[in-house]
């Protein structure tokens, strides 16, 4: 009824607070805000979270936030992306006052301003932090990726006041060791501390870390940081006892630091390395005493073997996840000791590891009966038997991605599909042994099937996508350099599955507007379209495709000579939502330069 407001009369505070965080879209809770003043004042104090991207006046900008935003809990500043501001400074504009719950974000930020001195101004400064610390004390998080200007002397104004502080993450940030000293001298309850490419640490800083807050510890994640030696980590050994998640990447670091954090960090849950002086003498602890590891990740070692995966499979009974990269000394008898050790395994991922083949594979098949998803990326000596045994074994996988391994064919792809019915992701590159028979066994089995990559497979053609539009639900395909794919087979596509949101056509020279026009007027939901390098598609299939769906957002249309500057135009005008239009730039028009913004993108030729 006009003039009579039934809500604001019978609901509390507490509960219309409660409905702002089931509202789902960000473009909601900022309507919600413009009901009324009421509306507006809860929405300004329920909002535990903020993400400012690179702004002309970060500064001022955090003094505004903290003034109307008094209850923020996580904080997140990136100086690499460039958002939108929710008001100018200086002026009130209800309009702008975006929300965020638990888990929506608001994007905060500023392109430019002009008359700003310097480049300077386009970074948060020591003041910031200093406002920072002094208008959001009740700060629990706070993530400064790439904020170069900030000096010790800033992080410790900050530290001073947020002392209920429980993660921060320092990434890129050119911090000395009297600032990391001072946050582990102020911030008792930090669990989870980020300090990849801080290149000013030494070990002197992270020693005073870990001696005033160590004990709360939980997550620590330390990269290129050359300054950081054994002598920290011995201490990171001796006082974060509690320590659950580490990820290090040092080529400074040898078998005394680690051994010190395998001996006193023993409820270690995850472990990720990337470490080349480290050698079997010190993996081999982790097997003997980190017994709670359930997560394990080694990128390019190069000086440790079978030896320690044998005792890793032996002590780490609980892993769930293992990543081997580019670990060229492992090999199928390393995997055997993991797999059979190892039973609660729900993710595999093997990448470059060369001696590692279908003796290996055969071993996960027979032991892993919990594998959810397993990842294969340039197993070369991986053939048909060991897939066809993990389709056997692995009857809940999920997940398959497979990239350039040759040896596996039809007869595995066929065991895979009879045996993994509940697969809902299958991700194949340049598997030049699977064609059509392969393909079709999935599209006749895996009916729980909502994602599909079958990228430059040139054997699968129009029967297995035939088969996959009867059988599947799909909501992703590629088939990019899928050469044998034309019309046919993406009409099926498009018939089949009107739920499909992302399809990649590109260079599928077969390929012609008749298959466009049947995605247009079967698949509205579609949001993401590549038909790049098809030289078939023409202004028509563009112009049915931009009519019919509405909810596109990005294509990408470059190197097809059929596509004019007409064309273009539809594509990039026609289409409300649309945020981002790979082209030629030759193709655009100044009208259509100035009708479609900034969501052009163009090709870059230069060399």
């Amino acid at each position: 009824m006009r003039g009579v407001d039934r809500i604001n009369d019978a609901l509390p505070d507490e509960l219309i607070v409660e409905i702002f965080r089931h509202v789902e879209s960000k473009s909601g809770r900022d309507a919600c805000s413009l009901a009324c003043k009421r509306w507006l004042g809860l929405e300004r104090v329920s909002r535990d979270t903020i993400r400012i991207g690179a702004s002309a006046s970060p500064d001022n900008l955090v003094n505004l936030l903290g003034r109307r935003f008094p209850n923020v809990r996580y904080m997140y500043i990136d100086e690499h992306h460039s958002t939108s501001l929710p008001v100018p400074c200086g002026k009130r504009r209800r309009s702008s006052e975006a929300s965020s719950s638990k888990s929506r974000f608001t994007h905060v930020s500023d392109r430019s301003v002009p008359g700003e001195d310097g480049a300077g101004s386009y970074c948060l400064t020591d003041s910031g932090m200093a406002a920072v610390g002094e208008s959001f004390a009740k700060l629990e998080k706070l993530s400064l990726i790439w904020c170069s200007t900030i000096t010790d002397a800033g992080l410790r104004s900050f530290a001073e006041k947020c002392r209920a502080l429980k993660c921060l993450d320092l990434q890129a940030c050119y911090i000395g060791d009297r600032g990391l000293a001072s946050v582990g001298e102020c911030c008792k309850c930090l669990e989870d501390l980020n300090l990849r490419y801080c290149e000013a640490l030494s070990d002197s800083g992270l020693v005073q870390l870990v001696i005033g807050c160590g004990r709360a510890l939980k997550s620590l994640g330390i990269a290129a940081c050359a300054r950081i030696t054994d002598v920290a980590f011995e201490a990171v050994g001796s006082h974060c006892k509690a320590l659950e998640s580490l990820t290090l990447d040092s080529e400074v670091i040898h078998n005394k630091g680690f051994l010190a954090i395998a001996k006193g960090c023993s409820e270690l849950k995850v472990l990720k390395l990337q470490c080349l002086n480290i050698t079997d003498d010190a993996l081999e602890a982790v097997g003997v005493h980190c017994l709670s590891l359930e997560s394990l990740a080694l990128y390019s070692f190069q000086k440790f073997t079978d030896r320690s995966l044998h005792a890793i499979g032996k002590g780490c009974r609980k892993l769930k996840s293992l990543t081997l990269s580019d670990c060229y000394f492992l090999s199928n008898k390393g995997i055997d000791a993991i797999a059979s050790g190892c039973p609660d395994l729900t993710h595999i991922e093997v990448n470059g590891c060369h001696k590692i083949g279908t003796d290996g594979l055969i071993s996960i098949g027979k032991f892993c009966t919990k594998l959810s998803e397993l990842t294969l990326l340039y197993c070369q000596r991986i053939d048909r038997n060991g897939l066809s045994e993990v389709g056997k074994g692995c009857k809940l996988l999920q997940t398959l991605h497979l990239v350039d391994c040759a040896g596996i064919g039809d007869d595995s792809m066929c065991s895979i599909a009879k045996g993994c019915v509940n697969l809902r992701k299958l991700h194949l590159r340049r598997c030049y042994g699977v064609g059509n028979k392969g393909i079709v066994a999935v599209g006749q089995n895996c009916k729980f099937l909502t994602e599909l990559s079958l990228r430059f497979c040139d054997r699968i053609g129009d029967e297995a996508l035939i088969a996959i539009g009867r059988g599947c639900s799909l909501h992703h395909l590629n088939v990019s350099g899928c050469l044998l794919v034309g019309d046919a087979g993406i009409l099926a596509i498009a018939r089949g599955h009107p739920n499909l949101s992302y399809l990649d056509v590109s260079v599928l020279q077969n390929l012609g507007d008749n298959a466009l026009v049947e995605v247009g007027e079967c698949c509205p939901l579609l949001k993401d379209i590549v038909v790049s390098h098809c030289r078939r598609i023409t202004d028509r299939g563009i112009s049915h495709l931009s009519r019919n769906c509405k909810l596109l957002e990005s294509c990408q249309m470059v190197y097809c000579p059929g596509i004019t500057e007409a064309g273009v135009a539809t594509m990039a005008t026609s289409c409300a939502r649309m945020k981002k239009l790979l082209v030629e730039k030759w193709k655009v028009s100044e009208r259509t330069k100035r009708r479609s913004g900034s969501i052009i993108n163009y090709l870059c030729l230069d060399l």
